[in-house]
């Protein structure tokens, strides 16, 4: 199975910026979208942001303006760079990814890996 190796978490003031990378490695034939989500202690996993291979992206509403989800199909690659981070930001990230180990027409179906969470605390 794919796996996905994320970095870039930290402990960081209110209002300081931090990036984020996630890797993903193995069998991959294709990966349509990669993304981020989040949770926080005692709160369930949320999305933050998602990003197509052909570029399309989505966020919460939360993070809109703030963050920003970019990729590299080469290097199979999804980065989030972080601005103006808040203490409410403070939570464990994944990264997620919808996997592709072959072609459709072959019978391989899409599943989600998920990276093993990289911690980002925001301090007031």
């Amino acid at each position: 199975q794919v796996q996905l190796v994320e970095s870039g978490g930290g402990l960081v003031q209110a209002g300081w910026s931090l990036r984020l990378s996630c890797a993903a490695s193995g069998r991959i034939f294709n990966i349509e979208s990669m993304g981020w989500h989040r949770q926080a202690p005692g709160k369930q996993r949320e999305l933050v942001a998602t990003i197509t291979s052909g570029g399309s992206t989505n966020y919460a509403d939360s993070v809109k303006g703030r963050f920003t989800i970019s990729r590299d199909n080469a290097k199979n690659t999804v980065y989030l760079q972080m601005n103006s981070l808040k203490p409410e930001d403070t939570a464990v990230y994944y990264c997620a990814a919808d996997v592709l180990e072959g072609p459709r027409t072959y019978g391989y179906r899409e599943y989600r890996s998920w990276g093993q969470g990289t911690q980002v605390t925001v301090s007031s």
